[in-house]
């Protein structure tokens, strides 16, 4: 139990640290009101928006409003609970005290709530970072124990030199050349799209379908690198393993090598690279801001790009806090994994 209050003591203090980095990064980048109103607003209107944003308070107010609305525990007027359609539990009088689900506020472009607006692009990145993982996870795991078992031979070397590479190659670069590679030279092949999201809509009905061929390039480009990390790692740790003392009475009690390495070597080596994949699930969930631009793939990463070229910073400040809390809960997570995989933790 103290275990996880620690954890949980740990996540909330890092959020602290993240809301006050967002909000002091995104000071004196434009003025608010001018974004909303445009260049022709009158001086009375953004005087309004900027009483309307807390703009008219001093930095330190705005930066105690503004942890008000995005903190789960909060005090929060009457009035305020109505005007910004809080949801949560409240109690009190005039103020009251409050548990609710963070509000991010709302779009200086479409005036949408944040969170709704997030929401709606969380399942293109899940789908994603879960494709890419999967992806990642499954050759890299694969391609790590052939690389152990075929130590010194063409395999390891060619899946080390592969490794190597894939880690050194940047992810906007890497998903430069596989567009055009895949989707301009090959296209008559692949029949790959460049752009295009988990859906599309048809032209006569108007309605929308799951389509996967589009997921195929994104997901491929965003594994490469934790698929690199993950066979370092897993072949690293299964020749760590091999040379134990357990393993050698493994053979000796008459196991069949299959039986020695996936039952005893493998689950005993995975302990780094379940560091690695849920690390790395979590900074794709968080990260794939440029993947997702480059093909227009519609996530969290070409909402907050697009924002940004838009000067849209609420959108963009609630991108930043809602990804740091999806790290937090993934590493929190695999703590939990940990034990259930390797027993000696406990």
């Amino acid at each position: 139990m103290n275990f996880f209050l620690k954890k949980i003591l740990y996540a909330f203090s890092i959020l602290l640290g993240v809301v006050a980095l967002v909000f002091v990064m995104f000071q004196g980048f434009g003025d608010p009101a001018r974004m909303i109103v445009g260049q022709t607003g009158d001086k009375k209107t953004m005087d309004n928006i900027r009483k309307d944003l807390y703009l008219d308070q001093p930095k330190w107010k705005q930066f105690v409003l503004y942890l008000n609305d995005v903190s789960p525990v909060c005090f929060h007027s009457k009035a305020d609970i109505e005007k910004k359609k809080l949801n949560g539990f409240f109690m009190g009088g005039d103020t009251k005290f409050g548990i609710k689900f963070p509000y991010l506020r709302k779009s200086y472009q479409t005036k949408k709530d944040v969170g709704t607006m997030l929401m709606e692009a969380l399942p293109g990145t899940l789908l994603l970072a879960f494709a890419a993982m999967l992806f990642a996870t499954f050759f890299g795991i694969l391609l790590g124990v052939i690389a152990a078992i075929k130590k010194g031979t063409w395999m390891d070397t060619s899946a080390v030199f592969s490794s190597i590479i894939g880690i050194s190659a940047p992810s906007f670069f890497m998903a430069i050349l596989i567009a055009y590679f895949f989707r301009v030279v090959l296209h008559q092949y692949t029949g790959l799209n460049l752009t295009g999201s988990w859906f599309d809509i048809d032209e006569v009905t108007g309605e929308k379908y799951i389509t996967i061929k589009n997921l195929i390039l994104p997901a491929f480009t965003l594994g490469i690198r934790p698929l690199a990390i993950i066979t370092q790692l897993t072949r690293s740790a299964m020749l760590d393993v091999l040379n134990q003392d357990y393993i050698r009475t493994a053979y000796a009690k008459g196991l069949s090598k299959k039986q020695v390495i996936f039952k005893h070597a493998l689950r005993n080596a995975l302990n780094p690279v379940i560091t690695a994949i849920t690390g790395w699930f979590a900074e794709l969930l968080a990260g794939a801001f440029f993947i997702e631009y480059i093909f227009g793939w519609k996530g969290i990463g070409k909402l907050t790009v697009d924002a940004l070229e838009k000067l849209d910073y609420p959108v963009v400040m609630g991108a930043v806090l809602f990804s740091a809390s999806i790290f937090i809960v993934i590493n929190m997570l695999a703590d939990v994994l940990y034990r259930v995989v390797d027993p000696r933790i406990k």
